[in-house]
């Protein structure tokens, strides 16, 4: 019984296994008709989905070309603005440096004729000098109990100087130098003396500078000429070169109105300028440090003016790079990026 009942399972079992088979061949044959049609219907889908794509990709670039057309119009018109302002500014940067440098020269001119007049000016008051006399060194008040200031310098020169008796003086005018009364301790101002003669002033200036001065109550009394203001100020230059020649014990004297000759042990030499005397001194070995003069108007002007660049209109500044080429080269580099993303 057991063995019949083993024998019935396993024909039971072919018999399905071979249903199954059937029924699964039959599926395969259905199921590749079924694929071949959704297949084609997909082709046909993508096709379709493909062709709008292309249809939207087309008309993008078209809107893009034409965006990108509309924008170079208006660079361009922007450029041929800018051009046109640069135009204008340089036209008028070019005549503001012509009109600045017709100044320039104009004040050159001015300042030179100025410095003309002011050397007729200072040698006229230099003239107007010429009869005076500075006396250095007298104590401050000591002129009080004389009459007059007139009196007290004809008796201050007669009784030191070694003068002529029948000399006679002729102090035309006397006063101290129009300025403050120092503190106690600083120098006294100095005295000027106009002579109404000028061979007599000439005498008086010759004794004194021939006797080096005298001492009067302690204190040591100098003469010089009664120079101008700028003609002392240019003679005090020499400050430090005739310090030095004192201490070497070389002769020198300083004509007017402000130059210094040196009688060297090889030759005499005359210098128009404390510049060109302490350079030439600094050159033979002298320990003396060269004057600077201050800076002129002048020459600050000649050290800023610049020199114009004459262009005809509508030419560049810079040959090399052209103004035409400038929306040439946008326009380029426009196209490119278009056609990079595209």
């Amino acid at each position: 019984m057991k063995g019949n009942k083993k024998t019935k399972t396993r024909r039971l079992t072919v018999k399905e296994v071979e249903e199954n088979e059937a029924s699964a061949s039959g599926d395969d044959t259905s199921s590749n008709a079924n694929d071949d049609t959704v297949t084609e219907a997909n082709c046909e889908e993508v096709m379709a989905e493909e062709d709008i794509n292309l249809k939207m990709i087309f008309k993008e670039i078209k809107d893009f070309r034409k965006d990108n057309a509309q924008q170079l119009k208006e660079v361009k018109e922007e450029i041929q603005t800018i051009n046109a302002r640069l135009e204008e500014v340089e036209d008028r940067v070019s005549g503001s440096e012509q009109r600045i440098q017709t100044m320039e020269d104009v004040m050159g001119e001015l300042l030179k004729l100025q410095a003309k007049l002011e050397s007729q000016l200072i040698d006229q008051e230099g003239r107007s000098r010429r009869n005076n006399v500075r006396i250095y060194g007298v104590i401050e008040g000591e002129e009080n109990n004389s009459p007059s200031m007139i009196d007290f310098v004809e008796k201050l020169l007669k009784e030191n100087l070694q003068l002529p008796p029948t000399l006679n003086l002729h102090v035309e005018r006397a006063h101290r130098a129009l300025a403050a009364v120092p503190p106690d301790g600083a120098p006294p101002r100095s005295i000027i003396a106009r002579f109404l003669n000028y061979k007599v002033k000439d005498e008086v200036l010759r004794k004194a500078w021939q006797s080096k001065g005298f001492l009067w109550k302690g204190k040591q009394i100098s003469f010089d000429n009664d120079y101008a203001p700028e003609v002392l100020k240019q003679r005090q230059s020499y400050m430090e070169a005739k310090k030095m020649l004192k201490q070497r014990g070389i002769r020198f004297q300083t004509p007017f109105p402000a130059k210094l000759r040196v009688f060297y042990q090889d030759r005499v030499k005359l210098y128009n300028s404390a510049e060109d005397a302490t350079k030439d001194m600094r050159e033979r070995g002298f320990p003396v440090t060269v004057y600077k003069p201050p800076e002129t108007l002048l020459s600050r002007i000649k050290k800023l003016t610049w020199d114009t660049v004459e262009r005809k209109r509508g030419t560049p500044l810079h040959p090399e790079t052209t103004r035409q080429a400038a929306p040439s080269s946008v326009k380029e580099r426009l196209q490119q990026y278009r056609w990079e993303q595209a």
